[in-house]
């Protein structure tokens, strides 16, 4: 799961079933149903924005974005042919690879992942290094994916762990209190909840090389719709450039008329917007372009992880993902 770290509400199963543009597809259009990490958000905008400003229609594509949210697998709709791409990340189909199941990912639209540890100011706190022996509250997906990065690179141990329940309740009244967070949200969500702003570790800036915001599908699907695939990608890319150079705001009008939870409204996405601006989250700082992977990026989270204990050594682990489809590839 693109999994949220810091909000939930009883929007999430009700809108995990709705569909955009669920009003018929238009003859000449190739059909992608794909199956967003959550439920729509900010960190959707370059998907959102594809779809409200017609760049799918135009590549020839009529497009469902399927909600996700909790307790939704991704994975297995996809699996399962409910979905023909979905929204995941570098361990996604490392992990379908692990179970036999022939997934693989196709672009990276995250270059950074988002994921963090969040903990009040004035506790000690200011680095990872400094959270080795404290309680982290920390969501039971995350116990196997980089919970073990913080234990193989960090030191951490799983006598830190304390139950995370989706909920800034306990973390806002416990000002020893550390838990997972999404750098796009934890300066606005929590902030706006504390007396101090928090303060916010990127595992990304300390080696974390997870890919995030994939897209993914199974290898029968995509091999047989390479031309439907390559112009979705394209056509989500220049969403993504619009989102993060222009005009955000037809994606989220979009987004907003669908999941209309006044937390995650337009103050939330302006913060999140400009965070994943800010940080180089969608395109980093070496300008490898929207959507891009590598071979030997995915060596390197690969090794990371088999050291982690995670994988084992001889995983097959470049059948998890392909470079030729990639935005700007023919």
């Amino acid at each position: 799961m693109s999994t949220r770290t810091t909000r939930v509400s009883g929007l999430a199963m009700m809108a995990a079933t709705l569909l955009l543009g669920a009003s018929g597809p238009a003859a000449a259009l190739d059909k992608i149903r794909f199956g967003l990490g959550w439920l729509p958000e900010a960190e959707h905008c370059g998907f959102f924005q594809a779809k409200a400003t017609g760049l799918y229609e135009a590549a020839g594509l009529d497009v469902d974005l399927m909600a996700g949210g909790p307790g939704i697998n991704t994975a297995m709709l996809v699996a399962g042919g409910e979905q023909d791409l979905g929204m995941g990340s570098s361990f996604t189909t490392l992990n379908m690879v692990k179970q036999g199941i022939p997934g693989v990912t196709v672009a990276a639209f995250f270059q950074k992942d988002p994921q963090t540890l969040v903990a009040h100011a004035g506790q000690g706190v200011s680095k990872l290094e400094d959270v080795k022996g404290r309680p982290v509250m920390v969501a039971d997906f995350a116990r196997g994916e980089f919970w073990q990065f913080l234990k193989y690179r960090f030191d951490f141990t799983d006598d830190q762990l304390r139950p995370y329940t989706y909920s800034s309740a306990v973390f806002v009244s416990d000002k020893t209190a550390i838990q997972q967070g999404y750098v796009t949200a934890d300066a606005h969500y929590l902030g706006n909840q504390l007396d101090q702003p928090p303060v916010i570790m990127l595992l990304a800036d300390h080696g974390y090389l997870n890919y995030a915001t994939t897209v993914f599908g199974m290898n029968s699907y995509i091999e047989a719709h390479p031309d439907a695939v390559r112009a979705f990608l394209s056509a989500t890319a220049e969403g993504w450039k619009s989102c993060m150079t222009g005009d955000y705001t037809p994606a989220m009008k979009l987004a907003t008329s669908i999941n209309t939870d006044p937390a995650y409204g337009e103050g939330l996405w302006k913060a999140s917007i400009n965070e994943m601006r800010d940080r180089h989250i969608v395109s980093n700082e070496s300008g490898e372009g929207v959507g891009a992977m590598t071979d030997t990026r995915w060596a390197d989270f690969f090794a990371d992880m088999v050291k982690a204990g995670v994988y084992p050594a001889d995983l097959e682990f470049r059948k998890a993902y392909t470079l030729s489809y990639l935005p700007g590839l023919k």
